[in-house]
């Protein structure tokens, strides 16, 4: 009973506080119910994130980002049914309804096959992770240990990222290297996986994107850049299949995060003259986490050996008119373990 009611909402909840339930009830669907418990619609993490693309505000009712018109079996209906009605619409889950429409209980996947397993689309690009750098924010932990090789649990944050993309089918990984390279690939001689692993080795730092120009000739499909300081709880084939939809050079995954200001906020006017307060203001704004999706061409775009950063090759792309897309994450999806308070942050929701 307690998990299915951190499946519930009602109507008249904000979008932005349905979004942070969804997220924080791992299973990314929430189920729109009356106080009657009568099932009114269904909102995934896909409705939010398209909702947040038209630019509209997070502070509207979840009954305008809802589907009203949700797959669901009758309370009569087998096991072998409802698995069907999974199958056929891809879907996880299914809400199971009596003849008035109350929401009886909800079906998942991984019950009916009485396993954990999941209809999980599959993406096979490849995937760089930037591994080089120092780590700074990291002292003292950095000093002896490289950035990627930092635990999360039992294993590296290195070892989780590769996991997560292995999960939708990735295979292939080229690791950019520079600080303390020999202890990460140590780390790999001696460990257990099924990776296709590639080094590639800067002389000198060369940025968040520099290392990207030694994998020329060698990618001709869209391939994945990540930090290797960031975790992502994501749908990664529904990302590579909005960037191919969209047509974009390169799609920036980034993250809705919540900032909000304790203090009344003053704006003056006529060289002091008071113009409006405003109390405890809240902002909410899509920020990098340090996940992209980038065509093959691009490649070119960045020069050997010098400095160069994401940023810079945005920078490029804007001004030769290219197509730059947005793929929003939520708030709770995105763990940046490369700073010392969100690490141990993570560390919490690890445990």
């Amino acid at each position: 009973m307690e998990m299915l009611e951190s499946l519930l909402t009602t109507p008249d909840v904000s979008i932005k506080t349905a979004w942070k339930k969804l997220n924080d009830n791992g299973y990314k669907v929430l189920f729109v119910v009356s106080d009657e418990r009568q099932l009114m619609g269904i909102v995934t993490d896909g409705d939010v994130r398209r909702w947040v693309l038209e630019e509209k505000s997070l502070l509207e009712s979840v009954q305008k980002v809802m589907n009203p018109n949700p797959i669901a079996a009758q309370e009569t209906e087998d096991l072998a049914e409802m698995k069907k009605k999974l199958l056929d619409h891809r879907i996880d889950c299914i809400p199971v309804i009596d003849l008035a429409r109350s929401l009886k209980r909800v079906i998942f996947w991984n019950e009916i096959l009485d396993q954990k397993a999941s209809i999980t689309e599959k993406m096979e690009l490849p995937v760089v992770i930037m591994a080089g750098g120092k780590g700074a924010r990291l002292d003292p932990f950095t000093k002896i240990l490289p950035k990627p090789l930092v635990p999360i649990g039992d294993k590296p944050v290195i070892e989780v990222i590769m996991e997560r993309f292995a999960r939708f089918g990735a295979k292939h990984f080229y690791i950019s290297l520079n600080y303390k390279a020999n202890m990460i690939k140590a780390y790999f001689q001696d460990c257990v996986h099924s990776h296709i692993i590639e080094y590639i080795q800067e002389e000198k730092p060369c940025g968040t994107a520099g290392s990207i120009s030694l994998l020329q000739g060698k990618l001709s499909t869209p391939f994945i850049v990540c930090n290797a300081d960031i975790l992502i709880d994501a749908n990664y084939a529904d990302m590579v299949r909005f960037h191919a939809e969209q047509k974009n050079k390169i799609t920036l995954v980034c993250s809705m995060k919540h900032f909000p200001i304790p203090y009344g906020v003053v704006e003056i006017e006529n060289g002091g003259e008071l113009k409006t307060i405003t109390e405890k203001p809240e902002f909410d704004h899509l920020v990098l986490t340090g996940l992209y999706i980038v065509e093959p061409e691009l490649i070119r775009l960045i020069p050997r050996d010098q400095e160069f950063h994401m940023t810079h090759l945005i920078e490029k792309l804007r001004a030769e008119g290219e197509k730059i897309g947005v793929y929003p994450v939520s708030e709770k999806a995105w763990m940046d373990v490369g700073e010392l308070e969100s690490y141990r942050e993570t560390l919490r929701k690890f445990q």
